[in-house]
């Protein structure tokens, strides 16, 4: 269950993003505990970002050294996050996630639309503020932010493609950074991360394969219905 949902998930966070509103719910149908299905989760998301980033790389999409400064807002606020979220009791979290899946639905439904022609880039600070935001939600709850960050990219000024490959890259490195705050923490559950790593991994690949020809269109209905079934599950009303 874990391969096979971390495999819909990848595809699903490569071609826009909101995946975890899958994996993170499935792990805790598997009995972990919502602080440590959260930080389980994060294994297999470092995990396909990066294979992710590695495939758009070889398409000639990944261009990282461009977004510096997104990137390093970005990592801040993702580490300010997880130390934030690690702190929650499990209870608070499960409920606090099941809301934030509900809040996300939408914007997860919606494909992320070409960026208009601007005049001029946000101001750096103003970006710098946005990305740091953008990391905190991250690295305390994960879910949905790569629809953020492709939003967020967009508006900074990259076109669609562009974004796409960028979101991956960043989301990979403030992984990287959050990390070990869960493992240190003891919020990760190491047979179950792995299991859903090879999915995701797996996803990553085939996601970013299928990322200029429209596929999520697929697996949106899908998905939607999905995070209002486990959402309900988690807000216990049934």
């Amino acid at each position: 269950m874990l391969v096979t949902g971390g495999l819909v998930a990848g595809v699903v966070n490569t071609l826009a993003g909101g995946g975890s509103l899958l994996s993170v719910p499935l792990l805790v149908l598997t009995g972990l505990p919502g602080g440590v299905a959260n930080g389980t989760n994060r294994i297999g998301i470092l995990l396909q970002n990066g294979v992710a980033a590695w495939r758009f790389r070889a398409q000639g999409v990944w261009d990282v050294r461009s977004a510096g400064l997104e990137l390093a807002a970005v990592a801040v606020g993702a580490v300010a996050g997880a130390f934030a979220i690690t702190l929650l009791s499990d209870r608070f979290f499960e409920r606090a996630f099941a809301v934030v899946m509900v809040v996300l639905l939408v914007p997860t439904l919606r494909r992320p639309p070409e960026p208009g022609v601007r005049p001029e880039r946000p101001s750096r600070w103003l970006r710098a503020i946005a990305f740091a935001a953008i990391g905190l939600y991250g690295g305390a709850f994960q879910a949905g932010v790569g629809i953020l960050l492709v939003f967020a990219l967009a508006w900074a000024g990259y076109d669609l493609i562009r974004a796409n490959g960028l979101k991956v890259a960043i989301n990979f490195c403030f992984t990287l950074f959050a990390v070990p705050v869960f493992i240190l923490g003891g919020k990760v559950a190491w047979p179950q991360a792995l299991a859903l790593a090879g999915g995701f991994a797996a996803g990553g690949e085939l996601g970013a394969r299928l990322a200029v020809r429209g596929g999520e269109r697929l697996i949106r209905p899908v998905l939607a219905l999905a995070v209002l079934a486990l959402a309900g599950r988690m807000l216990g009303l049934y």
